[in-house]
């Protein structure tokens, strides 16, 4: 084995791997690996590391990427991601999941689009969809009866853009607009808000992550556990008080878009991963 670098020492310059010391254990012994045989036996290690090289070449390991930040964004490091397309189909209830799992919304235009059922003679409040924690991420909630959305970055500074209009009671389309500057990485972008497709808000995010939102917090539809990414939103009791059936994340939004998604739009999407 040898130990390119310390994973939990995020500075100074990472060796070439040419510079690695490699060190030999036998593991039917020494399980903890408290004994380096390395100098004591040579020829094992060398027969070691040639049969590591070959079956590194074998299995597609090599070359081997040793990128810091730039690994954690799929875009960047060029891995393949467990969703593909530029649209992605949320059902209701699902939760817990990967940022992985969900379409990789960094450094770059997309929308987010809900279907709501809101009861009749209670307030509207709770998480239509959460990525991330307090140390960065996004929320789209509602607030007072309000879509809102927020956009937390790295704890430092959180933009928050709210509806002008109140939801009534019964079935609505809810979306969020994400219109990307460009220009480069971790760049900001203009947010509009929409309820069944009439534009009810629009703000700024100045600042965006560029790599990751977060290492341990999910993606949830309908509730926010774990950390808070806004104030708005409490910590435990934070479920949406009326029904959200699904959530549309789609890539790439342009200025003529409808804004409202058709049923056969979304029968389209969902077919098209079929």
């Amino acid at each position: 084995m040898t130990r390119h670098r310390t994973p939990w020492i995020l500075t100074g310059k990472t060796p070439p791997f040419d510079d690695d010391v490699w060190e030999l254990y036998d593991t039917n012994k020494d399980w903890s690996q408290a004994h380096d045989l390395s100098k004591e036996m040579p020829e094992k290690l060398h027969e070691l590391q040639r049969l590591w090289i070959i079956e590194a070449t074998r299995n597609n390991v090599l070359p081997m990427d040793d990128r810091g930040a730039e690994r954690f964004n799929s875009d960047l490091a060029g891995r393949p991601v467990l969703v593909r397309g530029k649209a992605q189909i949320l059902a209701r209830g699902m939760g817990g999941l990967s940022e992985n799992a969900l379409l990789n919304i960094k450094n770059k235009s997309h929308s987010v689009t809900a279907r709501v059922i809101v009861p009749e003679g209670k307030p509207c409040e709770g998480v239509i969809i959460s990525q991330g924690g307090f140390a960065g991420g996004w929320i789209f909630y509602v607030k007072d009866g309000r879509p809102t959305y927020c956009y937390n970055f790295a704890a430092l500074e959180k933009y928050v853009i709210s509806s002008t209009q109140t939801l009534s009671s019964g079935e609505h389309q809810v979306r969020m607009e994400f219109k990307y500057d460009g220009g480069g990485l971790a760049k900001g972008g203009t947010v509009t808000l929409y309820i069944d497709g009439n534009t009810v808000g629009s703000g700024r995010v100045e600042r965006t992550l560029a790599m990751v939102f977060s290492l341990d917090e999910t993606s949830d539809v309908g509730i926010k556990p774990g950390s808070q990414i806004t104030p708005d939103v409490p910590i435990g009791n934070n479920a949406f008080t009326g029904t959200v059936q699904l959530v549309v994340i789609e890539l790439d939004t342009q200025e003529e878009v409808d804004h409202l998604i058709s049923r056969e739009q979304l029968l389209h999407i969902l077919l098209a991963h079929q």
